[in-house]
Parts: C-alpha cells; sequence; structure tokens
C-alpha cells in the first residue's frame, strides 16, 4: 500500500477500512499504469513535437523537438521513465495527458514541468 500513515490515519478517519485502503491504493497504481501507457501512445514511433520548454534557442517560447520515443514504468502510484530527443535526453519524473494533443512530464534538473504538443498551435 502506497499511503503513508498519516494518510492511512486520515483516510480511517473518514471512515475506510483495511480493505478500502487497499482498493483505493491499487485503484492509484493502476491509474499511474494507465497513463504511463497513455503517454507512450501519445509519443508512439516519435517525430516531431513542440513544447514549451525554455531553451536558448526557442526565441517565440514554443520548442521544436524531434522525438526519438518515451520509455516509462511504474512503481505504485510513481510513474518514471526516460524522454528520448534526437541528441540527447531526459529522466521523466511524472507526467499525465492534458488531451488528445498536449501531455505534461514533470522532467527532471532544470526544466521542470513541460507541456508537449503534436501542433504549436496547442500549447
Amino acid at each position: 500500500m502506497h499511503f503513508d500513515q498519516r494518510e492511512q490515519a486520515a483516510l480511517r478517519a473518514v471512515g475506510l477500512d483495511t480493505a478500502d485502503l487497499q482498493a483505493a491504493s491499487d485503484r492509484v497504481a493502476d491509474l499511474a499504469t494507465e497513463a504511463a501507457a497513455d503517454l507512450e501512445a501519445f509519443f508512439g514511433d516519435g517525430g516531431t513535437f513542440y513544447s514549451d520548454m525554455d531553451l536558448a534557442h526557442a526565441s517565440d517560447g514554443v520548442a521544436e523537438h524531434a522525438v526519438d520515443y518515451l520509455d516509462t514504468y511504474t512503481h505504485a502510484a510513481d510513474l518514471h521513465g526516460w524522454l528520448r530527443f534526437e541528441t540527447w535526453g531526459v529522466r521523466v519524473e511524472d507526467g499525465r495527458v492534458l488531451s488528445e494533443e498536449v501531455v505534461e512530464l514533470t522532467l527532471s534538473g532544470r526544466h521542470g514541468r513541460t507541456r508537449f504538443a503534436t501542433d504549436p498551435g496547442a500549447l
């Protein structure tokens, strides 16, 4: 179960028992797995994507990227992975689908939370 002791105590205080906590924990893990699959499907076989990543060579606030792939893995509620660009890569620490055209990834290092889109106008 991924809930810490304080979270478990709070959930029990509102009436959840151990079976409820386990069911909620399992559902959170399932949602993380589903999110990882959805994010990988978004990037598919790679291609050109656009982001709001702060890069020195992106003068209009939108950066263009050649993405090779996104590889993810989950552990309970945690979603991690690796986003591989044409010439570099970055660790992914979380993510979610915002729409059919836009996802948001939490990237390690200076990049933080970054939105990626299939069309620059969607950002």
